[in-house]
């Protein structure tokens, strides 16, 4: 016989269609993950400190770190990567706030134990972190000091975070090939 607080218990399970008890991920995946997200953050938010405090100090714009290919400048973009949607900071937060919810929904409710996933979730967070972090404390700017350049060819300055980002999209692809893939018999999924 059904009870109130048994309906109530069966909507609180319900996620995107499923009727199961939420159960978060593993130690060793809650370990992974927040360690290497607030980790990533720190070092994002320190190194863009490091970096603008130390160029300032010596009232440059550049220092030249490996001749023409590498320097550290003082840049801020009010874009996302490549400048894309320059000058709408609110855009640009509320996109970067709806990713973090992402990242956590699909750590924290895809029951996966794939390591893998887990680092590659915790690099999108920490970059997305970073970022939004300069968004909202510096003025709508992302603070971009990695300059790397080759004769006339030149990307345009990144981050820490950026580079997380970057590295995030690597391990994914990567997870890719070390996961199983369910086989089908007679039609039908098996795992």
């Amino acid at each position: 016989m059904k009870t109130e607080d048994s309906d109530a218990q069966l909507s609180s399970n319900h996620f995107l269609g499923r009727r199961r008890p939420f159960v978060p991920p593993g130690l060793t995946a809650q370990l992974v993950f927040w360690s290497l997200m607030f980790a990533g953050l720190a070092l994002d938010l320190w190194s863009k400190t490091a970096v603008f405090s130390w160029l300032e100090q010596k009232q440059s714009d550049s220092v030249s770190i490996i001749d023409g290919f590498l320097q550290l400048v003082l840049a801020q973009n009010d874009g996302a990567a490549f400048g894309l949607f320059s000058g709408r900071p609110y855009l640009l937060a509320a996109v970067s706030v709806m990713a973090l919810i992402a990242i956590f929904v699909i750590f924290l409710f895809s029951e996966t134990r794939h390591t893998l996933l887990h680092i590659a979730l915790a690099l999108f967070a920490a970059g997305v972190c970073g970022n939004l972090y300069d968004r909202i404390f510096n003025d709508g700017f992302v603070r971009d000091f990695i300059d790397v350049y080759y004769r006339q060819y030149h990307w345009p300055a990144f981050n820490i975070a950026d580079t997380m980002l970057c590295i995030g999209i690597g391990v994914l692809i990567l997870s890719t090939f070390f996961t199983a893939k369910p086989h089908r018999i007679h039609g039908r999924q098996h795992k």
